[in-house]
């Protein structure tokens, strides 16, 4: 990728914007469509070039609505256990789960693969409804719904679960793909394209452009939820959002978050997180077993990703974080943009740990068939849960500025900001 001219601000200009990764002031430029203008300093990106038409969002949003409807109503699977054909959908293993008595995971699985996608999808066609009607509270809802859920919408995530269980299966019974998922493939397609042309700067720029407000020569503050740089405020001059340089209580709530989610893993992890019962034999696997138990049936590439995903990922969330909580409190002057990376790539990977409680709803779905062959969650997938939803709302809650509260500026001159 070429540089673009986007350099550390060293003049009065009211073409500035405060980098909401490390608060750097940097000078605004034209950058060209298909390209993005990142931070000098943390890497951060701080917008995309071009300007695509937000109605692409929207009739991409609506057939998202359109694709969700038989995605949950049908069923995406199909097998032959025991000369018997079952059946799967997304809300029938929703349903089992609560029915075993698991309502938190049932809810957490609803919410991950249903509820947040709509939401998002809904937002979006709500925010278009709010700026052709001027409502101001629509637009503002809308979008702080788009950029709070948007993380959490994991069709993906549970599109690879069904190949996982379709794998697991695959020793006990014949396998049929079924219509939900053909529309499950294709609402992956389209939210995938949806995401990466979400802005929520656009649609605020589309309320109400930047340049409308008074020119600001030394900006102060940038509001992280319309993305306006600003004067010191108590609240935002366009959305209303109380403005701050830090998270309040950031670091506080990340220990919490963090501390409670070591505790949480060690049950996860010695408790069995799922339970098959097989001719009257009770098999108990904890996860690490369950992935000893899939590699002794040579599936190598399954064990690996739940491996991965189920215990890789927690652990090293938890470490980074706390690494980077300890380089915030001993003021650490070195390796900023390597830990902003750490911290990017903690949020982003966050969402694949919710595999495993993905395969556990389809499993209880798909094996039911009383004393002869059954499959219910254990003890483990509750603390696994409460692992995955702690170790988010950790990554959420820590301000990534309060890394960069001790750099010391080594250079005087200007820094290119590369794509």
């Amino acid at each position: 990728m070429s540089s673009t001219p986007l350099t550390q601000h060293t003049s009065n200009t009211n073409h500035l914007r405060l980098c909401q990764g490390c608060e750097l002031p940097v000078d605004v430029v034209d950058v060209p469509r298909g390209k993005s203008a990142h931070c000098p300093r943390c890497g951060t990106q701080l917008y995309r070039g071009g300007s695509p038409s937000l109605s692409g969002n929207l009739a991409i949003a609506v057939t998202c609505l359109l694709l969700f409807f038989p995605a949950h109503a049908f069923d995406f699977l199909t097998i032959r256990l025991i000369g018997v054909m079952i059946p799967a959908s997304l809300s029938a293993g929703i349903i089992a789960l609560a029915n075993e008595g698991y309502v938190i995971l049932a809810l957490l699985v609803f919410f991950c693969s249903s509820l947040a996608p709509f939401l998002v999808f809904a937002s979006i066609v709500t925010a278009h409804i709010a700026l052709r009607y001027h409502w101001f509270l629509g637009l503002r809802y809308s979008v702080w719904i788009m950029q709070q859920l948007k993380a959490w919408a994991m069709i993906d995530v549970f599109l690879v679960s069904v190949a996982v269980s379709s794998f697991k299966l695959s020793d006990y019974a014949d396998i049929f793909i079924g219509p939900a998922l053909f529309s499950l493939v294709l609402l992956q397609i389209f939210t995938v394209l949806l995401l990466s042309r979400i802005s929520i700067r656009r649609y605020w720029e589309a309320w109400k452009p930047e340049q409308d407000y008074p020119a600001q020569t030394d900006k102060q503050v940038h509001c992280h939820h319309c993305h306006l740089s600003q004067h010191e405020n108590a609240r935002c001059i366009r959305c209303y959002h109380p403005l701050y340089h830090r998270k309040p209580r950031s670091i506080e709530r990340t220990w919490a978050y963090v501390i409670a989610a070591s505790i949480a893993i060690i049950p996860a992890n010695l408790l069995p997180i799922s339970i098959l019962i097989t001719n009257g034999q009770r098999l108990e696997d904890t996860i690490l077993s369950g992935v000893a138990s899939l590699m002794n049936s040579g599936m190598y590439g399954i064990a690996a990703i739940i491996f991965v995903a189920s215990i890789v990922v927690p652990v090293m969330k938890i470490f980074g974080l706390i690494y980077l909580l300890l380089a915030i409190r001993y003021r650490r002057s070195r390796y900023h943009r390597q830990r902003m990376s750490i911290f990017y790539a903690i949020k982003w990977v966050g969402k694949w740990s919710v595999l495993d409680l993905f395969v556990i709803a389809i499993m209880l779905t798909l094996v039911d068939r009383g004393q002869l062959l059954n499959f219910i969650p254990g003890d483990g997938a509750l603390a696994f849960g409460f692992v995955v939803v702690l170790t988010m709302l950790a990554a959420e809650s820590l301000d990534p500025r309060l890394l960069w509260d001790n750099y010391q500026q080594e250079t005087k001159h200007s820094e290119s900001c590369n794509e």
